[in-house]
């Protein structure tokens, strides 16, 4: 049976006075500064009230350490080394967010069979029900035209490849994309593009190592999707994914698109000679790009950040450069990697906080990534002081490796969710109670969701 629809709503959950069942005291960025707070939590897992002191509950003191939102990662592919979605990949890259800081993970729809009908998207969702440690939000693929207004009455979001990939062999060129991005305007919905121009790859370029690779899909096929998609309908609520140049930056900012990007493409550039591990879609840029996006980050300009996380197997990664999957995983080290430049000077809270935390949880329609009344009790403690090294063979995924191996972090000592730890000195703690979960408000374009607030 299809549950109804909930209706957008327009704020986050009105706040019930009522005893607190816990109180979370510690330093917390509070009005745009680090200073003391108490977080009173209620029986129903929601912020009641953050103040100077408060009582009426067991107290949870967290001593010198940092209470932050627990992070959303918009972009993640739920299936396992094998390539296959199901209750074991759920279960176990949703342990990986946990694990991270990430409260909430957006499930992408090019999985095998892609989500391109509502009995593909039921079986995902049964795959989630009792698997997830975290809330999951399902991405369904509008290329069957037919079946988008059934699909938007259940699915979270919408996920749009402009090129050939897992799960998409045709992807919508010309009019058909036109009249799709007209069709998905009207549903008040995300819809997440994949902006890469086919038609200006270079297939006779050599691709042996991440040069070539960013050779044969050169910047310019991003540029070409860009502009191509800022000019679609106002009322649709659109996203870019991965965005790798700082171009593609000004131009969204420019046109108020919300975008995001990853840490993969923050931090690593092309290198003649890397192996398959650095293979992804769109590729890996030049160092002088990279460090143009980097700033362009740190200065707050890029929205978002998520993952893309993308479970490939060691083996595959060892194939031929050619002939290895494009992705890596990231849903684990996203938020500790960036932690760590917290913690170098290189990055700062606010910033960091507004693009893992606040304004990916807005753009979803979530009450979730602020400490304010009226949102879910979604909390990480960070001790700054305990930095870690990256050992793939210690993170919780299932391929035993990462592009980050030996990378600083920061890892988030306790993860409380709806005021229930699942994270407790940086093991988990957790059971799966993790919900499909859809948009309780109108997802909040970047510019209509600012810097963080003071409460």
């Amino acid at each position: 049976m299809v549950p109804p629809v909930r209706p957008h709503r327009s704020r986050p959950r009105t706040v019930v006075p009522e005893a607190p069942s816990l109180i979370l005291a510690g330093r917390a960025l509070v009005g745009g500064r680090l200073q003391p707070v108490e977080i009173a939590v209620g029986e129903d897992g929601t912020i009641r009230s953050i103040g100077r002191t408060r009582s009426g509950a067991p107290r949870h003191d967290v001593g010198d350490a940092v209470i932050l939102p627990a992070a959303t990662d918009l972009h993640v592919h739920l299936r396992g080394p094998d390539g296959k979605s199901g209750p074991e990949a759920v279960a176990r890259s949703t342990r990986e967010a946990a694990l991270g800081g990430v409260t909430l993970v957006g499930d992408m729809p090019n999985s095998d069979p892609p989500v391109d009908s509502v009995d593909r998207l039921e079986s995902k969702e049964a795959s989630v029900r009792g698997q997830a440690a975290v809330d999951v939000l399902l991405y369904a693929s509008p290329v069957r035209p037919t079946a988008v207004e059934s699909l938007a009455r259940r699915a979270g979001g919408f996920k749009i490849f402009l090129s050939p990939t897992t799960g998409i062999d045709e992807p919508p060129t010309g009019a058909e994309l036109d009249a799709l991005l007209a069709r998905l305007s009207g549903l008040g919905l995300p819809v997440s593009v994949h902006a890469e121009d086919p038609a200006r790859f270079r297939p006779q370029v050599p691709a042996g190592d991440p040069l070539g690779w960013d050779m044969r899909r050169p910047p310019e096929a991003e540029t070409a999707a860009v502009d191509r998609l800022v000019a679609a309908p106002a009322a649709l609520r659109l996203h870019v994914a991965h965005v790798t140049i700082p171009g593609t930056v000004e131009t969204l900012r420019n046109r108020g698109v919300s975008f995001e990007s990853t840490p993969h493409h923050l931090l690593l550039s092309a290198r003649a000679g890397a192996d398959a591990r650095f293979k992804v879609n769109p590729p890996l840029r030049s160092e002088t790009e990279r460090r143009a996006l980097w700033d362009a980050f740190a200065r707050g300009e890029i929205p978002c950040l998520a993952s893309d996380h993308a479970p490939h197997p060691v083996e595959a990664k060892a194939l031929e450069f050619e002939r290895a999957p494009s992705g890596m995983p990231g849903v684990e080290t996203m938020l500790p990697l960036l932690l760590a430049r917290v913690r170098a000077g290189d990055l700062s809270l606010a910033t960091l906080v507004a693009a893992a935390c606040e304004r990916p949880a807005r753009w979803l329609g979530q009450p979730l990534g602020r400490l304010a009344p009226g949102h879910r009790a979604n909390f990480l403690v960070v001790d700054f002081r305990a930095r870690t090294r990256i050992a793939a063979s210690a993170l919780a995924g299932a391929v035993g490796w990462s592009a980050f191996d030996g990378w600083e972090a920061i890892r988030p000592r306790e993860h409380w969710r709806d005021g229930q730890r699942v994270v407790d000195g940086g093991e988990y703690v957790g059971r799966a109670a993790g919900a499909v979960v859809r948009p309780e408000y109108a997802p909040a374009p970047p510019e209509a969701v600012g810097p963080l607030r003071s409460v």
